[in-house]
């Protein structure tokens, strides 16, 4: 006779939305662990497929992320197809057998699956207890509906922003570089950004983007810090300092869209490695002082300082053959002509 299988029991709250029902209730991860599976879309043949094959390196990081000592807040989404079973709703609690993949994973299969590993290496993971919303026998479309919602319309906070909720950067190592991969992903996603879809992230597909974000991030994470060119200006904030380096590349695309050079890979020197380190020294050494001392880092402020030309726009043509330390330089003093330009109009100074 088969061993009778052990009974989950909880509290539970209820929702409705949009006519599907969901049950919120806290659970151990053991339990959890014991009834989840995942069903991939074109994989496996059934109703509620909807997931996506796993990344293992995603686990990896979730898992190191759990043995750290971390949880999750955020709750895990089921949806229970084990018809041999039912759940049970009385008197404010939720019941049901505790039967190996009795609820496909609608969302959370990487927590799960980083839960999972985390467990074998620590058996007290099991014993951490986390939030689940079960709904039970859903139809494919809803499953898609839920697993839409969740990755497409819902987006994680950049990392960054958390200090700027809470404060506390000067004691964590990495927060310039997380900030300038936010800064990244922002201008990379904005069609209003003069460096939307021009940033590369790793697993872009091939001729997505042309600068590296390892190139991005180099280049501007000594700016970020918390001594750093942008703290020294007051400009702390991830809105304020994504709004500088956008204005800045929007005043240098001006004359490169007239001359429709800005998207040419081949000929813009701002979208090469040498070329954009050149443009963010620039910045950071020179005209993040200078717009402060105006007052402005707006688009017209920086147009005005850099005085770029159209008849005299640098192009990859004429860096062509250097080494990258030189392009750079070179790049700076292009650059900094504008500021040259400035002085040399003086017609007078007052003592």
């Amino acid at each position: 006779m088969a061993a009778k299988s052990k009974q989950f029991k909880a509290e539970y709250i209820e929702v409705s939305l949009d006519g599907v029902r969901a049950f919120t209730f806290p659970m151990k991860v053991k339990d959890l662990l014991q009834i989840y599976y995942v069903a991939v879309r074109g994989i496996d043949d059934e109703e509620g497929a909807v997931q996506r094959p796993l990344s293992k390196r995603r686990v990896q990081s979730i898992k190191d992320y759990i043995l750290q000592g971390n949880t999750f807040f955020n709750s895990f989404i089921l949806n229970w197809t084990e018809e041999s079973s039912n759940v049970e709703f009385n008197s404010g609690k939720v019941s049901f057998d505790l039967i190996s993949s009795a609820a496909q994973a609608i969302d959370g299969q990487h927590r799960l699956a980083g839960l999972e590993d985390a467990m074998e290496e620590n058996v007290e993971v099991g014993e951490r207890t986390v939030i689940v919303t079960l709904c039970v026998g859903l139809s494919t479309q809803q499953a898609a509906t839920i697993f839409l919602n969740i990755n497409t319309e819902q987006r994680p906070v950049p990392k960054s922003l958390l200090y700027d909720l809470f404060g506390e950067v000067g004691n964590d190592p990495k927060h310039a570089i997380n900030r300038a991969r936010d800064i990244a992903q922002a201008l990379n996603d904005d069609p209003d950004s003069p460096l939307y879809r021009l940033i590369k992230f790793p697993g872009s597909p091939r001729g997505v983007g042309k600068i590296e974000l390892s190139t991005f991030v180099t280049a501007l994470k000594k700016g970020l810090e918390p001594d750093g060119e942008f703290g020294k200006r007051g400009l702390k904030s991830l809105e304020h300092q994504t709004v500088v380096v956008s204005n800045y590349f929007k005043a240098i695309r001006r004359p490169y869209q007239d001359e429709k050079l800005w998207g040419n890979g081949t000929q813009n020197p701002f979208l090469r490695a040498a070329g954009f380190n050149g443009a963010i020294e620039f910045l950071l050494e020179k005209l993040i002082f200078k717009c402060a001392e105006k007052g402005s880092f707006t688009v017209e402020t920086i147009g005005s300082i850099l005085k770029l030309e159209e008849e005299e726009l640098l192009t990859w043509e004429d860096l062509k053959g250097q080494d990258g330390k030189t392009a750079r330089r070179n790049v700076v003093a292009y650059l900094e002509r504008g500021m040259t330009k400035s002085i040399e109009n003086k017609d007078a100074y007052s003592f």
